[in-house]
């Protein structure tokens, strides 16, 4: 019998790059003179793969909104989509989307963090820097509430 050859593993950045960035700070200077407490911050997280034309090459764009408020004023408001194009190589189908959706984040992560807090800093905000994001817990978030909708979908249409 002929053994069968396994593909090696290849998990590589090709290219980083920030996609798309914006900051916005509306109520300066006046946000800086008030005494209005503690800023509270809010952190969205998206991630939007793309299958590129060449084969095994992928784009993943982490987007990363903070919104900071005092009080019910806006301080800041930033969105960075820091990106990369992964050469992605044997990996079972079935394991693609962690890949995609966990471990290139994880890469993602500390550039969008550095391009975050170097734009909070500039406009003249106190430092700020994220937390570890737990990708893999948000991944099987997703998947339970994808199977959640799916299945209230089919109960409504049996009904």
């Amino acid at each position: 019998m002929a053994e069968e050859k396994k593909s090696p593993t290849t998990f590589d950045i090709r290219k980083m790059y920030l996609k798309d960035v914006s900051f916005e700070s509306p109520n300066v200077p006046n946000i800086f003179l008030s005494e209005n407490g503690k800023p509270e911050i809010g952190i969205e997280v998206t991630i939007k793969t793309t299958t590129l034309e060449q084969e095994n090459y992928y784009e993943v764009v982490l987007g990363v909104t903070v919104t900071s408020k005092i009080g019910d004023k806006t301080a800041f408001l930033t969105e960075v989509q820091q990106a990369g194009v992964f050469h992605i190589v044997g990996i079972p189908t079935a394991d693609m989307p962690l890949a995609l959706e966990v471990a290139c984040p994880n890469v993602l992560l500390p550039f969008a963090r550095e391009a975050i807090s170097d734009l909070v800093g500039k406009a003249g905000f106190p430092q700020l820097l994220l937390s570890p994001i737990n990708f893999e817990s948000l991944y099987h978030s997703k998947l339970q509430q994808t199977k959640k909708a799916q299945e209230e979908q089919e109960q409504a249409s049996t009904h």
